[in-house]
């Protein structure tokens, strides 16, 4: 009877944190704010218990888990609605470095060292300071480095290049089957894969892993299943 009620108290347990999470949004752990982060550990801390039996009733644990995912959304919501709300919860970027100078009371308020300044701009590209003007810690943890100008990446604007706009690739064929959706959405029909799968000599479409519309060129892309082992790493 204790196995069944464990088992039974955990799939609830699951099945009540996933709810929690999808009500309260998809983001990424960098995404998070600090009230998102606090939020979120509470609620798992919440479930972790309910799952283990470290009370007598299911319920309560449920309800928590419920007022801390509603305090959570409503906050979400006001800080969209309110600058202060927002500067109140989630901070404010702070300005570690610009134009060759370093702001050593920012950092020390950002919990970082030099070294870990100079890593992140080695990261992004910038061995050199001289080649940085400006950084910020942003309030989702993440540090933002603008380069100078000179040292920026050339755009096909600046060179007054006229390109043609790229747009996000369609997938119509997934693991060997076809997403009609997507196929529908790119105003294509099956007759018209079929021949597109002929010029590439597929007999079979269960080999085909993936396939992608593009648009702009009007053509598929088609990738084959490899069904042998890569043995050799070539980053050793």
């Amino acid at each position: 009877m204790g196995i069944t009620k464990i088992v039974v108290s955990t799939l609830v347990s699951l099945t009540a944190l996933f709810t929690v999470t999808k009500l309260m949004g998809n983001r990424e752990m960098s995404q998070l704010s600090m009230f998102d982060y606090v939020s979120s550990v509470a609620i798992g801390s919440i479930a972790g218990e309910m799952a283990i039996l470290s009370t007598d009733s299911i319920i309560e644990p449920l309800v928590s888990m419920l007022i801390y995912t509603f305090f959570a959304i409503f906050v979400s919501y006001m800080t969209c609605k309110s600058i202060y709300l927002r500067r109140f919860f989630e901070g404010q970027a702070i300005l570690l470095y610009q134009n060759g100078q370093i702001f050593e009371k920012n950092l020390l308020k950002a919990k970082l060292d030099i070294d870990e300044l100079l890593s992140v701009c080695r990261i992004s590209g910038y061995y050199n300071l001289e080649e940085v003007h400006t950084i910020y810690l942003e309030t989702n943890g993440n540090i933002s480095v603008l380069p100078m100008t000179k040292n920026q990446p050339v755009t096909p604007k600046d060179l007054n290049i006229d390109v043609i706009q790229s747009v996000p690739l369609s997938n119509i064929i997934i693991d060997g089957k076809v997403m009609k959706d997507n196929l529908k959405s790119t105003g294509k029909n099956i007759m018209w894969l079929e021949e597109q799968l002929k010029q590439y000599h597929v007999d079979n479409i269960k080999e085909v892993i993936l396939a992608t519309y593009d648009e702009s060129k009007d053509k598929v892309n088609i990738y084959f299943k490899n069904h042998k082992k890569m043995l050799r790493d070539i980053f050793e």
